[in-house]
């Protein structure tokens, strides 16, 4: 029986999955998507596959990885999805199908604990303050009982807290095989399992920048997989181009010069003249980063802005390190640590020395400022990479490549996806949603509304929604194109609505993202009011809100890229210099593929309802926006304020008490 035959029988009314799982129903999209992802097992080759919200591409996919009895290596966008796969979706299906298979999760080695590190963290001087020490005792504890060492597992520890550097490795400062926790290590042991997996579990960022420092386990595992399964593929290409260039960070300096105030003057102090050294290069990085204005938010400048200051401002900067470099080269002999630290500004003065020579061709640079300046050099696109080290190795032609998303394009082709990914040559599927959603969903874009770029836009976004939320008792979800209107629309909506009616307005930031989506769909379990919930960039992909705790979606402008963005004006002056639109075959489709995703979050399941509103009049007027609403699914299409206040009421209405207990992001 040939795979694809064994894949149908599990999809079949009457098969493994009819009989364990009671809310199983056999769709044939996902039966379609099922025999593909066979077929390209068994085959070899690319197969690009654009499988609609509600189609099921997750078992999809899994099915036959599992069935095909080889190795398969499966990579997604963050390590969050990593976990849901890992710790729910494979589980589950294996216990379904009745397989006993080697399942493992790799992630990059910040993710685990460092033995050695967490023993020396109470006598690091960096560590002092009261919270930190409490946390600490907690993770000493769990070090005892942890298998994996994934500090995933300690829920009280954030991506961002201050101790983390203190509980994990880099490749710059680990010890290696001199470590004295070596046998023990959490980084190795994964990767020893890794190799020994029948299916390992990765992500797009760990992905990528193993092609480039070939460091962690990635590149060594790839050769001995048969296939490759790349889920929320649509991130592929702006991960990559992030990982395969170089960048350097004003962090990165000044926590050098930390940890050589730390260690060298401790271990050496009598050999070189460590606090001028550090002083230089301290007031060299931070030179350069007071150049620019302070900013909350990170955002992309052109390389131009530097402008010849900050040239020998940078400038500055390379003779600082490459003295400190050489101080340090002088007494690597007396330690491991002093070894590392060496190698590390050696490996920061390369990037920054590639940064201040000329350009190459197909590259560009640019600058992102936030609370540190990050300076970059990237390709324009992954598509060279993919074609020249992932696709076409020797010796792997037999190989099959699996890309899969619910957006990828807004043509037949995919071809904002295949192009930039180099797939010129992949079959390409597209598998549509099962949802009516005619029936299920209506959009309405406002006539008369205020022009995007009016001052007055936010408000009035803030106005109609505060209509909706209070026809619907919340329910909403706002998404904005910048974190200016988001708070500003949060801020209004607080005003008229928190106050007066006792709703919850709940704004991106104030909480994590997770503790965000459970209150938002929490709302209105007691009877009370619902959450009305006002969020930008992450939100507009990858959260699941089911059920009738979203049921008006409001989008404030069409999302495409700001028009400053170096990225992005790179890419424009390639096609342009190709003799094509940059419109057209850039912005346009780059803002087709951001709309459909974010329209993507009103309707998740067959019994959902609900409204779309896009707040942007050149939907109705331009003539791309006939583009743009061909991207979006076949919604039913209010025309007036009477018939969006109309819809409304029909939905609340009908709507049920039901109440998802959690939203998984």
């Amino acid at each position: 029986m040939t795979l694809a035959q064994r894949v149908a029988q599990v999809f079949a009314d009457g098969g493994p999955l009819a009989q364990q799982v009671a809310v199983f129903r056999s769709r044939s999209g996902q039966q379609e998507m099922a025999a593909a992802v066979a077929e390209a097992m068994d085959t070899g080759g690319s197969l690009v596959v654009e499988a609609g919200t509600g189609v099921g591409k997750t078992f999809a996919y899994l099915v036959p990885a599992l069935l095909s009895g080889r190795r398969v290596l499966l990579s997604t966008a963050s390590k969050a999805l990593q976990d849901q796969l890992f710790g729910r979706d494979i589980p589950q299906l294996m216990q379904w199908l009745g397989l006993a298979l080697r399942v493992r999760m790799l992630k990059g080695r910040s993710s685990y604990l460092c033995l050695d590190r967490v023993a020396r963290a109470r006598q690091d001087l960096r560590f002092d303050e009261r919270r930190d020490s409490a946390l600490l005792a907690r993770i000493e504890s769990w070090a005892h009982a942890t298998r994996s060492g994934d500090l995933a597992e300690v829920a009280a520890l954030d991506d961002d807290a201050p101790i983390l550097p203190l509980l994990t490795s880099t490749r710059e400062n680990c010890l290696g095989a001199g470590c004295p926790q070596a046998a023990a290590c959490f980084v190795n042991q994964a990767r020893r399992e890794a190799q020994a997996a029948d299916l390992v579990v990765i992500n797009h960022h760990l992905f990528f920048a193993d092609m480039r420092i070939r460091e962690s386990g990635v590149a060594e595992l790839l050769p001995s997989v048969h296939a490759v399964v790349f889920d929320e593929a649509h991130q592929l290409n702006e991960i990559g181009v992030q990982f395969l260039g170089q960048q350097l960070s004003t962090v990165q300096l000044s926590a050098l010069a930390r940890d050589v105030a730390y260690l060298a003057l401790a271990q050496a102090g009598a050999y070189a003249p460590w606090p001028a050294l550090l002083d230089t290069l301290v007031r060299a990085s931070d030179g350069l980063l007071q150049r620019f204005p302070a900013s909350d938010s990170v955002v992309r400048l052109d390389w131009s802005a530097l402008g010849s200051g900050g040239q020998a401002q940078l400038e500055r900067v390379l003779q600082a390190l490459a003295a400190l470099q050489q101080a340090l080269a002088s007494v690597v002999d007396i330690s491991p640590d002093l070894r590392l630290l060496e190698s590390r500004a050696a490996d920061l003065l390369q990037v920054l020395g590639s940064l201040v020579q000329a350009l190459e061709p197909g590259a560009v640079r640019w600058l992102e400022l936030g609370r540190q300046l990050r300076l970059l050099q990237a390709p324009l696109d992954i598509g060279q990479v993919m074609q020249a080290q992932v696709l076409a190795p020797a010796g792997q032609s037999h190989k099959s490549w699996i890309f899969t998303s619910a957006t990828l394009g807004h043509d037949a082709r995919l071809s904002w996806f295949v192009d930039s990914c180099g797939l010129s040559g992949a079959r390409v599927l597209q598998v549509a949603s099962p949802f009516d959603y005619a029936r299920q969903a209506a959009l309405f874009v406002p006539p008369n509304f205020v022009q995007p770029g009016d001052a007055q836009h936010s408000l009035a976004v803030a106005a109609l929604v505060r209509q909706g939320a209070l026809a619907l008792g919340g329910r909403t979800l706002v998404l904005t194109t910048t974190l200016r209107a988001m708070r500003s629309i949060g801020a209004q909506l607080r005003a008229d609505l928190a106050a007066a009616h006792g709703m919850q307005i709940l704004v991106q930031g104030e909480m994590p993202k997770r503790a965000l989506l459970e209150r938002f769909c929490g709302a209105g379990l007691a009877g009370g009011p619902g959450a009305v919930l006002v969020a930008s960039a992450s939100f507009w992909e990858g959260i699941d809100i089911p059920g009738p705790a979203l049921q008006l979606l409001v989008i404030d402008k069409l999302p495409f890229a700001p028009p400053d963005d170096p990225l992005q004006q790179a890419r424009a002056e390639r096609l342009e210099g190709q003799g094509k639109s940059a419109f057209k075959h850039l912005h346009l489709p780059h803002a087709a593929v951001a709309l459909k995703q974010g329209a993507g979050r009103l309707i998740r399941r067959e019994s959902d309802q609900g409204v779309l509103v896009v707040c942007d009049v050149r939907l109705a007027q331009k003539g791309y926006g006939r583009q743009l609403l061909a991207a979006l699914p076949p919604m039913q299409r209010l025309q007036t304020p009477e018939e969006f206040g109309l819809r409304l009421d029909q939905i609340t209405k009908s709507a049920t008490t039901e109440f998802p207990s959690s939203a998984h992001p």
